[in-house]
């Protein structure tokens, strides 16, 4: 991240220097307020860290950078993925020249790094999917395993009750999120804390994590999104700012390198759940219950 900040930082100062004409094109393009702004934003690539807390905003055809949606890969995770590109393939090359230099043995790191780069590319895919046309459905937020359902504690609902439904994201899943319902955003709230294993009994109450609640477009109700990190994620990623309307389905965050996602519901809804303890679950794709008429 301090890499992709200072890079930023020099990509700014090039583009004032260099290139004026764009920084007063994409100034005259530029939507919204940001009163006493303290972000530095000429471009879509300057929201990346502060779009959910910056008034600032481009329209989708203003981006002229939208095309890396499109590369099967998170745009969220694009400078992790170059940088630990840099970083293996180099390894890989100065092992490759060991091996006929000094000696064969070499082969395992090459080997070595060569599977820790595939990992990498694996890990931040993104794959397009088929959303389920289906105005019942709470489709599940991430990709994973199913760890548990039931009712626990959860302020802001209704008697501080919800029916949460949780799900374990290893290191081989896709790590982007997509939201379960269509709504509206009405609060993002961040909480520091721990970095426990994601499979620890502790670790929705003591890990770092980000509670994304939404009012339903249909029923009004309460629908929160808890992105928690694990002992390996250190980087929570949420792009959505209060007010704003979403679509079932849509991209809105990742979590960067294992992690644990929350569904939370009102209690008392009686939902017909799909799915159990142990089940492979697809982010915008898998049915996690659905709400009777």
């Amino acid at each position: 991240m301090g890499l992709e900040l200072a890079w930023g930082r020099c990509r700014r100062w090039y583009l004032r220097h260099f290139r004026p004409g764009y920084v007063r094109r994409m100034t005259e393009k530029r939507q919204g307020q940001c009163p006493n702004c303290q972000h530095d934003v000429i471009d879509t690539r300057d929201l990346k860290y502060w779009r959910n807390v910056c008034g600032f905003w481009f329209r989708p055809e203003d981006d002229s950078f939208a095309w890396r949606n499109h590369l099967g890969f998170a745009r969220a995770g694009l400078a992790e993925l170059f940088v630990c590109s840099a970083i293996f393939l180099g390894g890989v090359w100065v092992f490759l020249v060991a091996t006929w230099i000094i000696h064969p043995l070499f082969w395992i790191l090459v080997a070595a790094f060569g599977l820790l780069w595939l990992e990498v590319l694996y890990f931040f895919r993104d794959p397009e999917r088929r959303i389920p046309a289906d105005p019942r459905a709470l489709l599940s937020p991430a990709d994973g395993t199913i760890t548990d359902i039931g009712e626990v504690d959860a302020p802001g609902f209704p008697g501080d009750r919800a029916y949460r439904i949780g799900i374990f994201l290893s290191i081989f899943n896709v790590h982007v999120n997509r939201l379960p319902r269509a709504g509206r955003v009405v609060d993002v709230r961040y909480f520091p804390g721990a970095f426990l294993d994601a499979r620890h009994p502790e670790c929705p109450a003591r890990n770092e994590q980000l509670w994304l609640d939404l009012e339903d477009t249909q029923t009004g109700r309460l629908i929160r999104i808890k992105q928690i990190s694990g002992a390996v994620a250190r980087r929570i990623v949420c792009w959505l700012r209060p007010e704003e309307t979403v679509k079932a389905g849509d991209r809105y965050g990742m979590i960067k390198f294992g992690s644990r996602t929350e569904v939370l519901i009102p209690v008392g809804d009686s939902p017909e759940v799909q799915v159990k303890v142990g089940d492979k679950v697809y982010g915008g794709a898998t049915v996690l219950l659905r709400f009777k008429p």
